[in-house]
Protein backbone atom coordinates (compact mmCIF):
# COMPACT_ATOMS: atom_id res chain seq x y z
CA UNK A 1 0.00 0.00 0.00
CA UNK A 2 1.73 3.16 -1.18
CA UNK A 3 -0.80 5.88 -0.26
CA UNK A 4 -2.39 6.90 2.99
CA UNK A 5 -5.99 5.81 3.48
CA UNK A 6 -8.22 8.64 4.68
CA UNK A 7 -11.74 7.43 3.89
CA UNK A 8 -12.79 4.16 5.47
CA UNK A 9 -15.77 1.85 5.00
CA UNK A 10 -16.33 0.13 8.34
CA UNK A 11 -18.54 -2.94 8.65
CA UNK A 12 -19.81 -3.79 12.11
CA UNK A 13 -19.46 -0.17 13.23
CA UNK A 14 -21.86 -0.65 16.14
CA UNK A 15 -20.23 -3.85 17.39
CA UNK A 16 -17.80 -4.48 20.22
CA UNK A 17 -14.64 -4.08 18.13
CA UNK A 18 -16.15 -1.82 15.49
CA UNK A 19 -17.41 0.88 17.87
CA UNK A 20 -14.04 1.12 19.63
CA UNK A 21 -12.25 1.25 16.29
CA UNK A 22 -14.62 3.92 15.02
CA UNK A 23 -13.81 6.17 17.98
CA UNK A 24 -10.09 5.84 17.33
CA UNK A 25 -10.44 6.40 13.59
CA UNK A 26 -12.33 9.63 14.22
CA UNK A 27 -9.72 10.78 16.73
CA UNK A 28 -7.05 10.22 14.08
CA UNK A 29 -8.92 12.27 11.48
CA UNK A 30 -10.37 9.59 9.23
CA UNK A 31 -13.65 10.01 7.35
CA UNK A 32 -15.68 6.93 8.24
CA UNK A 33 -18.65 5.46 6.45
CA UNK A 34 -20.28 2.87 8.66
CA UNK A 35 -22.45 -0.05 7.64
CA UNK A 36 -25.07 -0.68 10.32
CA UNK A 37 -28.29 -2.64 10.39
CA UNK A 38 -30.01 -0.71 13.15
CA UNK A 39 -30.72 3.00 12.42
CA UNK A 40 -30.89 3.65 16.18
CA UNK A 41 -27.32 2.40 16.52
CA UNK A 42 -26.17 4.71 13.73
CA UNK A 43 -27.70 7.71 15.50
CA UNK A 44 -25.47 7.30 18.55
CA UNK A 45 -22.24 6.66 16.62
CA UNK A 46 -19.83 9.40 15.44
CA UNK A 47 -20.09 8.33 11.80
CA UNK A 48 -19.53 10.76 8.95
CA UNK A 49 -21.88 8.71 6.82
CA UNK A 50 -24.17 5.83 7.78
CA UNK A 51 -25.29 3.11 5.40
CA UNK A 52 -28.30 1.14 6.58
CA UNK A 53 -27.69 -2.34 5.24
CA UNK A 54 -28.57 -5.82 6.47
CA UNK A 55 -25.69 -8.07 5.44
CA UNK A 56 -28.10 -10.97 4.97
CA UNK A 57 -29.43 -9.17 1.88
CA UNK A 58 -26.14 -7.63 0.68
CA UNK A 59 -24.93 -10.69 -1.18
CA UNK A 60 -24.45 -9.12 -4.63
CA UNK A 61 -21.54 -6.87 -5.63
CA UNK A 62 -23.92 -4.19 -6.93
CA UNK A 63 -25.33 -3.76 -3.42
CA UNK A 64 -21.97 -2.35 -2.29
CA UNK A 65 -21.18 0.18 -5.01
CA UNK A 66 -22.86 3.15 -3.31
CA UNK A 67 -21.30 2.37 0.07
CA UNK A 68 -17.84 2.18 -1.54
CA UNK A 69 -18.07 5.56 -3.26
CA UNK A 70 -14.92 7.57 -2.45
CA UNK A 71 -13.57 4.90 -0.10
CA UNK A 72 -9.82 4.22 0.24
CA UNK A 73 -9.93 1.13 2.45
CA UNK A 74 -12.39 -1.36 3.91
CA UNK A 75 -12.37 -2.73 7.45
CA UNK A 76 -14.70 -5.66 8.08
CA UNK A 77 -15.47 -6.20 11.78
CA UNK A 78 -18.90 -7.74 11.20
CA UNK A 79 -19.52 -11.13 12.73
CA UNK A 80 -22.10 -13.37 14.35
CA UNK A 81 -21.56 -16.36 16.60
CA UNK A 82 -24.35 -18.60 15.38
CA UNK A 83 -27.42 -18.66 13.16
CA UNK A 84 -30.55 -17.28 14.78
CA UNK A 85 -33.70 -15.29 14.17
CA UNK A 86 -31.61 -12.19 13.36
CA UNK A 87 -28.35 -13.76 12.17
CA UNK A 88 -26.90 -15.94 9.42
CA UNK A 89 -23.26 -17.00 9.63
CA UNK A 90 -23.04 -17.85 5.92
CA UNK A 91 -24.50 -14.51 4.83
CA UNK A 92 -22.54 -12.33 7.27
CA UNK A 93 -19.21 -14.18 7.11
CA UNK A 94 -19.14 -15.44 3.51
CA UNK A 95 -21.75 -14.24 1.03
CA UNK A 96 -21.87 -10.53 1.90
CA UNK A 97 -18.06 -10.10 2.34
CA UNK A 98 -17.39 -12.00 -0.90
CA UNK A 99 -19.73 -9.63 -2.73
CA UNK A 100 -18.08 -6.64 -1.03
CA UNK A 101 -14.59 -7.74 -2.00
CA UNK A 102 -15.69 -8.34 -5.57
CA UNK A 103 -17.03 -4.78 -5.65
CA UNK A 104 -13.70 -3.54 -4.24
CA UNK A 105 -11.86 -5.21 -7.12
CA UNK A 106 -14.21 -3.59 -9.64
CA UNK A 107 -13.62 -0.12 -8.17
CA UNK A 108 -9.89 -0.51 -7.61
CA UNK A 109 -10.10 -0.35 -3.80
CA UNK A 110 -7.33 -2.71 -2.83
CA UNK A 111 -6.81 -2.27 0.92
CA UNK A 112 -8.98 -4.59 3.01
CA UNK A 113 -8.55 -5.40 6.69
CA UNK A 114 -10.67 -8.41 7.50
CA UNK A 115 -11.43 -9.77 10.97
CA UNK A 116 -11.51 -13.54 11.18
CA UNK A 117 -10.98 -15.69 14.27
CA UNK A 118 -8.12 -17.54 15.90
CA UNK A 119 -8.02 -21.18 14.73
CA UNK A 120 -10.07 -20.32 11.61
CA UNK A 121 -7.50 -22.12 9.47
CA UNK A 122 -7.81 -25.28 11.56
CA UNK A 123 -10.45 -28.00 11.31
CA UNK A 124 -13.83 -26.26 11.65
CA UNK A 125 -15.94 -27.19 14.65
CA UNK A 126 -19.06 -25.27 13.67
CA UNK A 127 -20.70 -23.19 10.97
CA UNK A 128 -18.97 -20.21 12.58
CA UNK A 129 -15.43 -21.52 12.11
CA UNK A 130 -16.24 -23.05 8.71
CA UNK A 131 -17.58 -19.74 7.42
CA UNK A 132 -14.51 -17.91 8.74
CA UNK A 133 -12.27 -20.39 6.92
CA UNK A 134 -14.20 -20.05 3.66
CA UNK A 135 -13.99 -16.27 3.46
CA UNK A 136 -10.28 -16.35 4.27
CA UNK A 137 -9.74 -18.57 1.22
CA UNK A 138 -11.89 -16.31 -0.95
CA UNK A 139 -10.00 -13.21 0.16
CA UNK A 140 -6.60 -14.88 -0.24
CA UNK A 141 -7.48 -15.78 -3.85
CA UNK A 142 -8.44 -12.18 -4.69
CA UNK A 143 -6.24 -9.44 -6.15
CA UNK A 144 -6.77 -7.24 -3.11
CA UNK A 145 -4.11 -5.94 -0.76
CA UNK A 146 -5.58 -7.74 2.21
CA UNK A 147 -4.73 -8.26 5.85
CA UNK A 148 -6.52 -10.96 7.83
CA UNK A 149 -6.62 -10.49 11.60
CA UNK A 150 -7.40 -13.54 13.72
CA UNK A 151 -8.03 -12.36 17.28
CA UNK A 152 -8.39 -14.66 20.23
CA UNK A 153 -11.16 -13.77 22.70
CA UNK A 154 -11.15 -9.97 22.81
CA UNK A 155 -11.77 -8.26 26.15
CA UNK A 156 -11.83 -4.62 27.10
CA UNK A 157 -13.41 -1.95 29.22
CA UNK A 158 -16.58 -2.25 27.16
CA UNK A 159 -18.38 -5.53 27.78
CA UNK A 160 -19.92 -7.75 25.15
CA UNK A 161 -19.71 -11.43 24.27
CA UNK A 162 -16.87 -13.17 26.08
CA UNK A 163 -15.83 -10.00 27.88
CA UNK A 164 -19.33 -9.72 29.37
CA UNK A 165 -19.55 -13.44 30.13
CA UNK A 166 -16.37 -13.36 32.23
CA UNK A 167 -17.80 -10.50 34.30
CA UNK A 168 -21.13 -12.27 34.74
CA UNK A 169 -19.51 -15.51 35.87
CA UNK A 170 -17.26 -13.59 38.24
CA UNK A 171 -20.36 -12.18 39.98
CA UNK A 172 -21.92 -15.55 40.75
CA UNK A 173 -21.90 -16.66 44.41
CA UNK A 174 -20.16 -19.89 43.34
CA UNK A 175 -17.04 -20.09 41.20
CA UNK A 176 -17.93 -22.05 38.06
CA UNK A 177 -15.21 -24.49 37.03
CA UNK A 178 -15.03 -25.79 33.44
CA UNK A 179 -12.26 -28.39 33.55
CA UNK A 180 -12.65 -29.36 29.87
CA UNK A 181 -12.39 -25.81 28.55
CA UNK A 182 -9.28 -25.02 26.53
CA UNK A 183 -6.83 -22.28 27.40
CA UNK A 184 -7.41 -18.76 26.06
CA UNK A 185 -4.86 -16.14 25.08
CA UNK A 186 -7.18 -13.21 25.76
CA UNK A 187 -6.30 -10.09 23.79
CA UNK A 188 -7.06 -6.51 24.77
CA UNK A 189 -9.44 -4.44 22.66
CA UNK A 190 -7.10 -1.43 22.74
CA UNK A 191 -4.29 -3.53 21.27
CA UNK A 192 -6.57 -4.77 18.49
CA UNK A 193 -7.62 -1.22 17.64
CA UNK A 194 -4.00 -0.03 17.60
CA UNK A 195 -3.15 -2.87 15.23
CA UNK A 196 -5.71 -1.70 12.67
CA UNK A 197 -4.49 1.88 12.90
CA UNK A 198 -0.91 0.83 12.19
CA UNK A 199 -1.98 -1.35 9.29
CA UNK A 200 -3.68 1.63 7.64
CA UNK A 201 -0.39 3.49 7.40
CA UNK A 202 1.49 3.74 4.09
CA UNK A 203 3.73 0.79 3.27
CA UNK A 204 2.47 -1.24 6.22
CA UNK A 205 2.53 -4.41 4.17
CA UNK A 206 -0.24 -6.60 2.90
CA UNK A 207 -1.43 -10.07 1.98
CA UNK A 208 -0.66 -11.35 5.45
CA UNK A 209 -2.63 -13.10 8.19
CA UNK A 210 -1.87 -12.27 11.81
CA UNK A 211 -2.90 -14.10 14.97
CA UNK A 212 -3.81 -11.56 17.65
CA UNK A 213 -3.19 -13.32 20.94
CA UNK A 214 -2.31 -12.24 24.44
CA UNK A 215 1.17 -12.75 25.89
CA UNK A 216 0.29 -15.98 27.68
CA UNK A 217 -2.68 -18.36 27.70
CA UNK A 218 -4.89 -18.72 30.75
CA UNK A 219 -7.43 -21.31 31.76
CA UNK A 220 -11.06 -20.26 31.62
CA UNK A 221 -11.27 -20.53 35.41
CA UNK A 222 -8.21 -18.32 35.89
CA UNK A 223 -9.71 -15.58 33.72
CA UNK A 224 -12.92 -15.55 35.74
CA UNK A 225 -10.91 -15.50 38.98
CA UNK A 226 -8.96 -12.47 37.82
CA UNK A 227 -12.15 -10.61 36.94
CA UNK A 228 -13.64 -11.43 40.33
CA UNK A 229 -10.60 -10.02 42.09
CA UNK A 230 -10.73 -6.94 39.85
CA UNK A 231 -14.38 -6.40 40.82
CA UNK A 232 -13.31 -6.38 44.46
CA UNK A 233 -14.90 -9.61 45.66
CA UNK A 234 -13.39 -12.40 47.70
CA UNK A 235 -12.80 -15.80 46.04
CA UNK A 236 -15.99 -17.86 45.74
CA UNK A 237 -16.45 -21.51 46.57
CA UNK A 238 -15.67 -23.55 43.41
CA UNK A 239 -18.23 -25.83 41.79
CA UNK A 240 -17.45 -28.02 38.78
CA UNK A 241 -19.96 -27.93 35.94
CA UNK A 242 -20.42 -31.39 34.41
CA UNK A 243 -20.37 -31.82 30.64
CA UNK A 244 -24.06 -32.78 30.63
CA UNK A 245 -24.97 -29.47 32.27
CA UNK A 246 -22.93 -27.57 29.68
CA UNK A 247 -24.79 -29.36 26.88
CA UNK A 248 -28.16 -28.55 28.45
CA UNK A 249 -27.14 -24.91 28.89
CA UNK A 250 -26.07 -24.79 25.24
CA UNK A 251 -29.47 -26.09 24.13
CA UNK A 252 -31.24 -23.38 26.09
CA UNK A 253 -28.86 -20.87 24.51
CA UNK A 254 -29.70 -22.22 21.05
CA UNK A 255 -33.40 -21.80 21.81
CA UNK A 256 -32.78 -18.22 22.87
CA UNK A 257 -30.90 -17.70 19.60
CA UNK A 258 -33.88 -18.88 17.60
CA UNK A 259 -35.94 -16.30 19.48
CA UNK A 260 -33.56 -13.56 18.36
CA UNK A 261 -31.33 -13.28 21.44
CA UNK A 262 -27.53 -13.57 21.25
CA UNK A 263 -26.31 -15.38 24.36
CA UNK A 264 -22.61 -16.33 24.29
CA UNK A 265 -23.40 -19.77 25.71
CA UNK A 266 -24.73 -21.67 22.70
CA UNK A 267 -23.60 -24.80 20.87
CA UNK A 268 -21.03 -22.85 18.86
CA UNK A 269 -19.71 -20.98 21.86
CA UNK A 270 -19.41 -24.19 23.87
CA UNK A 271 -17.53 -25.98 21.05
CA UNK A 272 -15.09 -23.12 20.67
CA UNK A 273 -14.74 -22.87 24.46
CA UNK A 274 -13.73 -26.51 24.69
CA UNK A 275 -11.18 -26.07 21.89
CA UNK A 276 -9.79 -22.91 23.44
CA UNK A 277 -8.18 -19.94 21.72
CA UNK A 278 -4.48 -20.22 22.37
CA UNK A 279 -2.09 -18.36 20.08
CA UNK A 280 1.39 -16.96 19.66
CA UNK A 281 1.74 -13.15 19.39
CA UNK A 282 5.26 -13.30 17.88
CA UNK A 283 4.16 -12.72 14.28
CA UNK A 284 1.86 -9.91 15.32
CA UNK A 285 4.70 -8.22 17.21
CA UNK A 286 7.11 -8.67 14.32
CA UNK A 287 4.81 -6.96 11.79
CA UNK A 288 3.35 -4.18 13.96
CA UNK A 289 5.86 -3.81 16.84
CA UNK A 290 2.91 -4.08 19.24
CA UNK A 291 3.61 -5.82 22.54
CA UNK A 292 0.22 -7.12 23.68
CA UNK A 293 -0.76 -6.41 27.25
CA UNK A 294 -1.66 -9.17 29.65
CA UNK A 295 -5.07 -9.38 31.30
CA UNK A 296 -3.50 -8.51 34.65
CA UNK A 297 -1.89 -5.36 33.23
CA UNK A 298 -5.10 -4.21 31.59
CA UNK A 299 -7.24 -4.76 34.68
CA UNK A 300 -4.71 -3.06 36.95
CA UNK A 301 -4.67 -0.01 34.67
CA UNK A 302 -8.38 0.68 35.16
CA UNK A 303 -9.94 -0.21 38.52
CA UNK A 304 -13.50 -1.50 38.48
CA UNK A 305 -16.26 1.02 39.14
CA UNK A 306 -19.64 0.52 40.77
CA UNK A 307 -21.13 0.45 37.26
CA UNK A 308 -18.95 -2.56 36.48
CA UNK A 309 -20.21 -4.37 39.56
CA UNK A 310 -23.81 -3.54 38.68
CA UNK A 311 -23.34 -4.90 35.17
CA UNK A 312 -21.69 -8.09 36.41
CA UNK A 313 -24.45 -8.80 38.91
CA UNK A 314 -27.18 -8.07 36.35
CA UNK A 315 -25.62 -10.20 33.61
CA UNK A 316 -27.48 -13.41 34.50
CA UNK A 317 -30.32 -11.71 36.40
CA UNK A 318 -31.40 -9.87 33.25
CA UNK A 319 -32.28 -12.94 31.13
CA UNK A 320 -33.76 -14.65 34.21
CA UNK A 321 -36.02 -11.65 34.84
CA UNK A 322 -37.09 -11.50 31.18
CA UNK A 323 -38.02 -15.19 31.12
CA UNK A 324 -39.88 -15.02 34.45
CA UNK A 325 -41.73 -11.86 33.42
CA UNK A 326 -42.74 -13.33 30.05
CA UNK A 327 -43.96 -16.51 31.74
CA UNK A 328 -45.88 -14.40 34.25
CA UNK A 329 -47.89 -12.76 31.46
CA UNK A 330 -48.42 -16.02 29.57
CA UNK A 331 -49.44 -17.94 32.68
CA UNK A 332 -51.83 -15.17 33.74
CA UNK A 333 -53.58 -15.44 30.39
CA UNK A 334 -53.77 -19.23 30.55
CA UNK A 335 -55.16 -19.19 34.09
CA UNK A 336 -57.81 -16.68 33.04
CA UNK A 337 -58.97 -19.04 30.30
CA UNK A 338 -58.92 -22.17 32.48
CA UNK A 339 -59.07 -22.53 36.26
CA UNK A 340 -59.56 -18.80 36.85
CA UNK A 341 -62.36 -18.42 34.30
CA UNK A 342 -65.24 -18.29 36.78
CA UNK A 343 -63.46 -15.77 39.01
CA UNK A 344 -62.66 -13.51 36.05
CA UNK A 345 -66.23 -13.64 34.74
CA UNK A 346 -67.64 -12.91 38.20
CA UNK A 347 -65.42 -9.83 38.49
CA UNK A 348 -66.66 -8.55 35.15
CA UNK A 349 -70.29 -9.21 36.03
CA UNK A 350 -69.83 -7.39 39.33
CA UNK A 351 -68.43 -4.43 37.42
CA UNK A 352 -71.60 -4.26 35.31
CA UNK A 353 -70.16 -5.65 32.06
CA UNK A 354 -73.20 -7.91 31.61
CA UNK A 355 -73.13 -9.75 28.27
CA UNK A 356 -69.59 -8.50 27.67
CA UNK A 357 -68.23 -10.29 30.73
CA UNK A 358 -67.02 -13.45 29.00
CA UNK A 359 -65.66 -11.67 25.86
CA UNK A 360 -63.81 -9.24 28.16
CA UNK A 361 -62.11 -12.07 30.05
CA UNK A 362 -61.11 -13.74 26.77
CA UNK A 363 -59.76 -10.48 25.35
CA UNK A 364 -57.76 -9.74 28.49
CA UNK A 365 -56.34 -13.25 28.62
CA UNK A 366 -55.26 -13.17 24.96
CA UNK A 367 -53.69 -9.76 25.48
CA UNK A 368 -51.69 -11.09 28.43
CA UNK A 369 -50.47 -14.08 26.41
CA UNK A 370 -49.55 -11.85 23.45
CA UNK A 371 -47.51 -9.57 25.72
CA UNK A 372 -45.64 -12.55 27.18
CA UNK A 373 -44.83 -13.98 23.76
CA UNK A 374 -43.72 -10.55 22.51
CA UNK A 375 -41.33 -10.21 25.47
CA UNK A 376 -39.76 -13.62 24.72
CA UNK A 377 -39.12 -12.82 21.03
CA UNK A 378 -36.18 -10.40 20.91
CA UNK A 379 -37.27 -8.31 17.88
CA UNK A 380 -40.52 -7.47 19.71
CA UNK A 381 -39.34 -7.44 23.33
CA UNK A 382 -39.41 -3.67 23.69
CA UNK A 383 -42.93 -3.50 22.27
CA UNK A 384 -44.00 -6.31 24.58
CA UNK A 385 -42.70 -4.42 27.62
CA UNK A 386 -44.34 -1.19 26.49
CA UNK A 387 -47.56 -3.12 25.95
CA UNK A 388 -47.19 -4.52 29.44
CA UNK A 389 -46.96 -1.01 30.88
CA UNK A 390 -50.02 0.10 28.91
CA UNK A 391 -52.25 -2.82 29.86
CA UNK A 392 -51.11 -2.69 33.50
CA UNK A 393 -52.09 0.96 33.72
CA UNK A 394 -55.40 0.12 32.05
CA UNK A 395 -56.07 -2.60 34.64
CA UNK A 396 -55.15 -0.13 37.40
CA UNK A 397 -57.47 2.63 36.21
CA UNK A 398 -60.36 0.37 35.17
CA UNK A 399 -60.17 -1.67 38.37
CA UNK A 400 -60.16 1.46 40.50
CA UNK A 401 -63.23 2.82 38.74
CA UNK A 402 -65.42 -0.30 38.48
CA UNK A 403 -64.17 -2.43 41.42
CA UNK A 404 -62.61 -0.11 44.02
CA UNK A 405 -63.02 -2.78 46.70
CA UNK A 406 -60.06 -4.63 45.19
CA UNK A 407 -57.79 -2.08 46.91
CA UNK A 408 -58.92 -3.58 50.24
CA UNK A 409 -58.45 -7.19 49.14
CA UNK A 410 -56.00 -8.88 51.61
CA UNK A 411 -54.16 -10.53 48.68
CA UNK A 412 -53.49 -7.09 47.23
CA UNK A 413 -54.23 -7.59 43.50
CA UNK A 414 -54.15 -3.83 42.92
CA UNK A 415 -51.10 -3.20 45.10
CA UNK A 416 -49.14 -5.86 43.18
CA UNK A 417 -49.48 -3.74 40.05
CA UNK A 418 -46.76 -1.39 41.34
CA UNK A 419 -43.91 -3.95 41.44
CA UNK A 420 -45.07 -5.19 38.02
CA UNK A 421 -44.73 -1.67 36.64
CA UNK A 422 -41.33 -1.28 38.34
CA UNK A 423 -40.03 -4.48 36.75
CA UNK A 424 -41.33 -3.34 33.37
CA UNK A 425 -39.40 -0.08 33.59
CA UNK A 426 -36.24 -1.79 34.87
CA UNK A 427 -36.22 -4.26 31.98
CA UNK A 428 -36.80 -1.46 29.48
CA UNK A 429 -33.83 0.39 31.01
CA UNK A 430 -31.40 -2.56 30.72
CA UNK A 431 -32.70 -4.09 27.49
CA UNK A 432 -29.91 -2.86 25.21
CA UNK A 433 -27.21 -5.45 24.52
CA UNK A 434 -24.44 -3.08 23.46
Amino acid sequence: MSHRCRTILLLGASGFIGSALLTRLKQDGYFVTGVVRDPKAAARLPLDRAIGLDLRSATGADKWLDALSGVDAVINCAGVLQDGARDSTDAVHVDAPAALYEACERLGISRVIHFSALNAEQKPLSEFSESKRQIEHILAASRLDWVILRPSVVVGHNAYGGSALFRGLAALPLSVRLPRAGRISVVQLDDVVETVIRLLRPDSGGRIALDLAGPRPLTFDAIVTRYRAWLGWKPARPVTVPSAAMRVGSKFGDLAGRLGWRPPVRSTGTSEMLRGAEGDPAGWNRVTAIVPRSLEQALAAEPASVQERWFARLYFLRPLAIVIFALFWITTGIISLTIGWDIGVSYMQESGAGALSQPSVIAGALADIAIGLAILYRPTTRWGLIGGVAITLFYLIAGTIVLPRLWADPLGPMLKIWPILALNFILLAILEER
